[in-house]
């Protein structure tokens, strides 16, 4: 009986399964009773894209891997509404995502998903399957002043933020009902509803998607998850690449967490945003394309002449890399050097880069086509 009572993550385990069952049995009946108006579902709204933003752009880029630095008004806005999203203080999330991707996959893995899928989901924030993170795992984060300050008032900051200020904006605009209103929809079941898209991303980005950049960890890509968790969802360039603001790298993929940080940029709200060098993620995706081309191949060996075939693609998209790694980096020594390179050189050498980009795709495509052209197609 004593081991169980230690097992059980009892605070969390009351939480978690209260405000989900409140939010299926309270919430339909608020509003079979009292109907649905476009003021609770914009407040709804706002709650969920501030909190869902706190988590993502805040918790998890800017504090937890330090992708780009905020002026204090972004930090406060994430700490006050990160908290209202109940998934701890600042300091201890980060802790955990950090050991998370130190250990991702194993045993001290926090959400470790070859635990399963419910561990990895919400199993591990229920059940005590090992010791806590200490934060001596953000002994940076605890300098920052606001970050410590969230830390050490965390639960009353939770409390007045996810329940009693959307109950308070509630009363103001319509008195009970709608306070009552408020504090179920855009307090309870927002709080489930983040919660959910939060965890999706330890478990299902874990579970459903491509691996193009590595597969060395089971960490995917999903369109589908971005849509689901602001952008989260290309998880698998994010822990190949951790430190780079963004998680859909393409100029197209689904990121709103991304266009905000980029957007906050444009008017001084943050600055320094790490980006990998593209050269770095191309690289990363042949290397990846690759391995699993030799590992199909080392089980299904081919002929002489269709090895000599995929040596020839290799050795043409080797020598257009090389190019278009060389004219990029003499655009980017151009464009920096203050003056010293007259604009004309600097067009010529864009004109240039541009065209070894171009014969650099034509290299990927003959490459990709010639092992479409092999009995055994990559994986």
């Amino acid at each position: 009986m004593k081991s169980l009572l230690n097992y059980v993550r009892w605070t969390n385990s009351f939480f978690l399964i209260g405000t989900f069952v409140t939010t299926v049995t309270a919430v339909p009946l608020y509003i079979w009773r009292h109907g649905l108006d476009a003021f609770q579902i914009s407040l709804f709204l706002f709650f969920l894209i501030s909190t869902g933003l706190s988590i993502t752009l805040g918790y998890h880029r800017l504090f937890s891997h330090l992708t780009f630095k905020a002026s204090w008004p972004v930090k406060l806005f994430t700490l006050l509404f990160g908290a209202a999203a109940f998934e701890g203080s600042a300091l201890a999330w980060s802790a955990d995502h950090r050991r998370h991707h130190k250990f991702v996959d194993h045993e001290e893995d926090p959400y470790d998903i070859s635990r399963g899928l419910f561990h990895a989901h919400i199993g591990w924030l229920l059940f005590r399957t090992g010791p806590d993170t200490p934060l001596t795992w953000v002994r940076d984060l605890q300098k920052d002043r606001l970050a410590w300050w969230q830390h050490q008032y965390y639960i009353p900051i939770a409390i007045g933020m996810a329940f009693a200020l959307p109950t308070a904006i509630g009363w103001l605009w319509g008195g009970p009902v709608a306070a009552l209103g408020a504090f179920l929809i855009a307090g309870v079941a927002r709080v489930v509803v983040v919660h959910h898209m939060t965890f999706c991303i330890n478990s299902l980005c874990h579970w459903i998607g491509a691996r193009p950049y590595s597969s060395d960890c089971t960490a995917r890509d999903s369109v589908l998850m971005a849509i689901c968790t602001f952008g989260e969802g290309y998880h698998n360039f994010h822990h190949e690449f951790q430190n780079d603001y963004r998680n859909g790298v393409k100029p197209w993929q689904f990121d709103p967490t991304k266009w905000t940080i980029w957007a906050l940029s444009k008017i001084g709200l943050v600055c320094g945003l790490r980006t990998v060098p593209e050269e770095k993620i191309l690289k990363a995706q042949i290397a990846e394309h690759e391995r699993r081309l030799q590992a199909r191949l080392n089980q299904h060996p081919v002929t002489d002449s269709l090895n000599a075939m995929l040596e020839n693609a290799k050795t043409r998209l080797n020598a257009a890399l090389e190019r278009w790694e060389s004219l990029l980096a003499q655009y980017r020594e151009a464009v920096e050097s203050r003056g010293e390179v007259s604009r004309r050189e600097i067009r010529e050498i864009k004109r240039e880069l541009r065209d070894a980009a171009e014969h650099l795709r034509s290299s990927i495509r003959h490459w990709v086509e010639t092992h479409r052209t092999l009995p055994v197609v990559s994986a």
